[in-house]
């Protein structure tokens, strides 16, 4: 049966895994079901404080320190119903998913034998092994550099061979801003592009005035 014509278009939110200088996109991973839920939280950088001095108290240091937290569903029982058409989840259930996931923690493989083999020639001083840039997406006015700070997965039933074919994963996202990357790197410019959509969005709120407050002017 065909959807109605007239219901929305259900977006997905994701990663997207890029090459942090020349910017191409190396992989996504859409999320199956949107979470129901997203935290956030916003850590304010001013330079006033507590005993500061009295003249900083309303400059900044810099953007907010920002987190997300989500839980994301990973269920293979759709694909099961449809064996042919999904020979991944019949022979993995939905580690490829957990897998592709799990990897943006990792280092790669080659990397490590690489360095191993640098360390292994004597080699003093080796560069600290460098990741993709990770984008968290929600919807196209949240495209946001980000850095995984957690990480949990609960694995809710099994195949008979004992691969999950239900899965909870919890993350834990730092949002990357230029007092992070500068303004110089891929992940700045992306990040001033989150910024500047924010303060787009400010604008459009509507302000009520002061009479809702009880107020007629600022005394």
């Amino acid at each position: 049966m065909s959807a109605f014509p007239n219901s929305p278009k259900l977006l997905k939110g994701g990663l997207v895994l890029m090459h942090p200088e020349s910017g191409a996109v190396q992989r996504v991973i859409a999320l199956q079901y949107n979470p129901d839920s997203l935290s956030r939280s916003l850590q304010v950088q001013s330079s006033g404080g507590d005993g500061g001095d009295r003249s900083e108290v309303m400059r900044f240091k810099g953007p907010p320190v920002e987190t997300f937290k989500l839980d994301a569903e990973i269920d293979a029982a759709d694909q099961l119903e449809f064996p042919d058409q999904n020979p991944n989840a019949t022979q993995f259930g939905v580690q490829p998913l957990l897998a592709a996931l799990e990897t943006l923690i990792y280092p790669s493989a080659a990397t490590l034998q690489s360095n191993n083999a640098l360390a292994s020639s004597g080699t003093l001083e080796i560069v600290p092994m460098q990741g993709p840039l990770v984008l968290f997406v929600w919807s196209r006015s949240r495209v946001v550099p980000v850095r995984i700070t957690e990480f949990s997965i609960t694995e809710e039933a099994f195949d008979p061979n004992l691969n999950p074919i239900r899965a909870k994963v919890s993350l834990g996202l730092r949002v990357l801003s230029v007092n992070d990357v500068g303004f110089s790197q891929r992940a700045g410019s992306l990040y001033m592009n989150y910024q500047q959509q924010k303060e787009r969005l400010a604008a459009r709120h509507q302000s009520p005035g002061l009479t809702p407050l009880g107020l007629s002017s600022i005394p």
